[in-house]
């Protein structure tokens, strides 16, 4: 009986193994959110030089909705063969979790980590009614006012919105919370004036900083970002350690052969490091983040549990 079992074992660690050489034969998908968004837009990139590399397409597969859960949940659900992948995201597998008292998946146990795909740091801006050029000024004059000031998020519960509500923390600011549909409308009420300051990704941010419509205050990361060379990061302003990036990385359904994952961190590791690929994301306010699968589910772990506590002390309940 031993010899039959041990024989099966054998005949599937072939057939494992053997698939993991092959792969991939046909044609795969990354699920993404919505159209245009940065996460489509990252995985597209990715996408056509993944294919490029293969032989055989990589089609993007738009499911928007609910913050990205949608997406994540089609993607958990799926055959674990390599052949679907997803293009998760600080929403769907981090704040999800603070905001929702049940997912439809697991953030980590439902998935297996490929690679962290890319960071994009926030930046603080404020209109020009605000009479600060730097952190230091914006907060001093914030606390010398208490709720006289207001602040714009792309939505209850978004990063922009938990960003916020984190510095208001840490340096003992009132302000008031507006929340606008997504960060472009939020970027559009700072500088049209409706609102007064507000985190909001760098990409959105560009255009209006270097029209001189809004001033960027402080880049949410530890380090410059390359976009903004002469803004400061929060923690040079004083924030010690301070680091709100939105973040995105691909990940398979969990139970996904071990060979494939490496050959599909492999592959894409080689792309995020490639010059051409370093460029365009810098287009898009990102930067290359490559990792192994286990530093990027190590990360997951630690997005979540640092989230779930600024959650819980700005006061959010979870849905």
């Amino acid at each position: 009986m031993n010899a039959i079992v041990q024989a099966v074992i054998a005949l599937c660690l072939a057939a494992t193994s053997s698939f993991a050489q092959d792969y991939p034969v046909r044609p795969s998908r990354i699920i993404a959110g919505n159209p245009g968004a940065t996460a489509d837009i990252l995985a597209r990139q990715v996408g056509r030089r993944l294919a490029e590399r293969w032989g055989h397409p990589v089609i993007v597969d738009n499911r928007g909705g609910a913050g990205a859960i949608i997406a994540a949940e089609l993607a958990a659900a799926a055959t674990a063969d390599g052949y679907t992948l997803l293009m998760g995201q600080l929403n769907s597998h981090a704040l999800a979790v603070s905001l929702h008292k049940r997912l439809p998946y697991d953030p980590v146990n439902d998935f297996a980590p490929i690679t962290l795909v890319a960071s994009a740091p926030q930046v603080l801006v404020a209109g020009l009614s605000v009479p600060a050029s730097s952190w230091q000024e914006y907060a001093s004059y914030a606390r010398k006012r208490p709720r006289a000031l207001n602040y714009a998020s792309a939505g209850h519960g978004s990063a922009s919105h938990l960003t916020s509500e984190l510095t208001n923390r840490l340096a003992r600011l009132e302000l008031v919370h507006i929340g606008y549909k997504g960060g472009a409308a939020a970027v559009r009420a700072i500088a049209g004036g409706e609102a007064h300051a507000g985190f909001v990704p760098v990409a959105t941010a560009l255009p209006v900083v270097q029209s001189g419509k809004v001033r960027a205050l402080g880049v949410a990361s530890k380090r410059r970002f390359p976009a903004l060379p002469d803004v400061p990061t929060l923690h040079e302003s004083g924030l010690t350690d301070f680091q709100a990036e939105s973040w995105f990385g691909l990940l398979a359904p969990a139970r996904t052969p071990r060979a494939v994952v490496a050959r599909l961190n492999r592959d894409v590791v080689e792309i995020l490091q490639t010059p051409a690929m370093q460029h365009d994301l810098l287009k898009q306010g990102a930067e290359a983040m490559p990792g192994t699968p286990e530093e990027f589910l190590a990360f997951i772990k630690t997005e979540i549990a640092r989230w779930r506590d600024v959650a819980r002390a700005s006061g959010l309940r979870p849905l």
